[in-house]
């Protein structure tokens, strides 16, 4: 078997996601034959090198194991809560293998959330450059300005970094058109700690309920909060296969063609003739 690299190792062992080994390796809780390792670039053989996460054993055969679980509010997308609060592996009973979940929703927040000890998958899913879009219903107080909610499809500035580019669908108001609440459907490419909360915010609207109704191909509007089933092969494939993806530019309003020769533009000669005449 040919060396891998280790973060790669620790994910498919089910101890985390990719990202989350790599950052376990650079804060030297990794070691190979007994010697911490720091740098992301190292490889090992899963089969042959002795690897330890804090100390425990890690062996790569674990059974795949893929979970869509429709998370109530006020549970935390965590394997653990130091302040022993419910978190998303409680509510996944009989499932022997180590899963965690992928990417998050935070604690006020409901909707689908996907948990695996697959780690390929979960950085394939969580990482926007593979075109995993995640679809929210989102109801904010007030009635948006169509021009504030495009600001926010072109992207903001949220803590000095400019969000990506998402879509923005009105669905419908509690009332009229100009009084009430709304409720909008928005499709984001990339999962930073609470941005649509943040988003609407920054526009005067704040985010009154959320929830997650699709994490790329994958939906199930069967689910109800606190019940989770198995992923279907169908869909883990989907999921596995999907592949980079660039955001629809925003079309702009067509301007009117000009002449680009100077000549052509110009009264001919005869007419400028005849206009001296006369």
């Amino acid at each position: 078997m040919q060396p891998e690299r280790l973060q790669k190792i620790i994910a498919h062992a089910g101890f985390a996601s990719r990202r989350e080994a790599e950052t376990m390796i650079t804060n030297g809780r990794v070691t190979v034959n007994g010697r911490v390792v720091t740098e992301l670039g190292t490889r090992a053989d899963a089969k042959r090198d002795h690897i330890k996460v804090d100390g425990k054993l890690i062996t790569r055969e674990e059974t795949h194991r893929y979970i869509l679980l429709y998370k109530p509010k006020e549970v935390t997308s965590t394997v653990n809560d130091p302040v022993g609060r419910t978190t998303v592996v409680d509510l996944v009973r009989g499932v022997g293998e180590r899963i965690y979940p992928v990417g998050r929703l935070d604690y006020q927040s409901e909707g689908l959330l996907l948990l695996t000890n697959d780690g390929d998958l979960a950085y394939r899913v969580t990482h926007p450059k593979h075109g995993s879009v995640k679809t929210y219903h989102v109801k904010v107080r007030g009635v948006a300005d169509q021009r504030l909610v495009g600001k926010l499809e072109r992207g903001i500035t949220i803590e000095g970094k400019r969000t990506v580019p998402c879509q923005i669908e009105r669905l419908r108001t509690t009332q009229s058109a100009d009084e009430g609440n709304s409720w909008y459907e928005v499709k984001l490419r990339e999962g930073r700690n609470q941005q649509i909360r943040r988003m609407f915010k920054a526009i005067g609207h704040p985010v009154m309920k959320l929830r997650r109704v699709a994490i790329g191909p994958i939906s199930d509007p069967s689910l109800l909060p606190g019940e989770w089933r198995e992923l279907t092969e169908k869909e883990v494939k989907m999921l596995a296969s999907m592949k980079e993806q660039k955001p629809a530019k925003r079309r702009t309003p067509a301007r009117a063609k000009t002449k680009k020769s100077g000549a052509a533009s110009r009264p001919s000669t005869k007419k400028r003739t005849a206009a001296r005449r006369g």
